[in-house]
């Protein structure tokens, strides 16, 4: 994607260009990090948290016997006072 000139407003706000925004996925109330490095400015988007835990990558594996699995040894533990 070709580069943009954009010019600072008043109150320090810059226009980012509708197809700029939509390529690297930014909309309205997306929230930004923006960093300096080397003199420049870099502006990272911060994923949405409900995005991530719906669609996002999962870090852990884990299946449904092993939840329930767990589940029963804390029921088991809170019922006979085994808790630690």
């Amino acid at each position: 994607m070709a580069g943009r000139i954009v010019r600072v407003s008043k109150k320090n706000t810059i226009y980012i260009p509708k197809d700029i925004a939509k390529s690297i996925g930014i909309s309205e109330g997306t929230y930004l990090m923006l960093t300096v490095k080397n003199s420049k400015l870099v502006i990272t988007p911060i994923p949405d948290p409900f995005w991530l835990a719906l669609k996002g990558p999962k870090f852990a594996e884990t299946t449904a016997g092993e939840i329930e699995r767990i589940s029963e040894e804390e029921q088991e533990a809170y019922v006979t006072g085994n808790t630690s």
